[in-house]
């Protein structure tokens, strides 16, 4: 589970910020989000293509941003970005957890696992497509819906996550409006998928 990489002892944030999980399993509980720098999946849709070059963005160091996020009640630290398996997550996980935190991840899979997770959150991308090693660790997979070629992508996933990972569908928000009705259609012919809308978007909260 443990990737062989260069030990990180700064990583790039773009930013970092205490909110709700706006989507999937843990939707509308408070987290506090580190959003780090560097991704080379290339969404056409992608929201944070800000975050795409790691140059960009500050370097913080790992015993600076578990302050950070000790200076709010937060009891879940999710890593987004970005693709933050980019870089090798081990310290920054366990002085999160050391400090009681729970930690939960969002990726592409696209990169070896590191870090030690509670929740591993998979969204599997056409762009890059996941590791194979890594799809098993997932407990939750959420996939993007584009157009309807997307819930096939969706199955070929599905069949590789193990029997108690959570199932999500989640619309593109640019095109919410044409594909959420197909999405309730497929939902309700495959109750084992669930519906994740980004509410974080729908209340303005980051």
């Amino acid at each position: 589970m443990i990737a062989e990489k260069k030990t990180t002892v700064a990583l790039p944030v773009m930013e970092h910020f205490y909110t709700l999980q706006g989507e999937g399993y843990h939707q509308g509980k408070a987290a506090y989000f580190i959003r780090l720098g560097g991704c080379d999946v290339g969404c056409v849709w992608c929201d944070v293509k800000e975050s795409w070059d790691a140059e960009k963005h500050p370097k913080y160091g790992i015993n600076s941003l578990v302050k950070e996020v000790k200076k709010t009640p937060a009891g879940i630290v999710v890593i987004t970005g970005g693709e933050p398996l980019m870089h090798n997550l081990d310290e920054l996980t366990t002085a999160l957890k050391k400090a009681g935190l729970q930690t939960n991840i969002e990726t592409s899979g696209a990169h070896p696992l590191s870090g030690t997770w509670d929740w591993i959150c998979l969204s599997p991308k056409k762009f890059k497509a996941p590791l194979p090693e890594v799809v098993p660790y997932a407990n939750e997979l959420k996939v993007v819906i584009f157009n309807k070629s997307d819930f096939e992508w969706a199955e070929k996933y599905a069949a590789q996550v193990s029997s108690s990972c959570k199932l999500f569908l989640s619309p593109e928000w640019d095109k919410k409006e044409v594909v959420t009705p197909w999405m309730i259609d497929y939902i309700k012919a495959n109750p084992k998928w669930e519906l994740s809308l980004q509410i974080h978007k729908y209340i303005n909260v980051p």
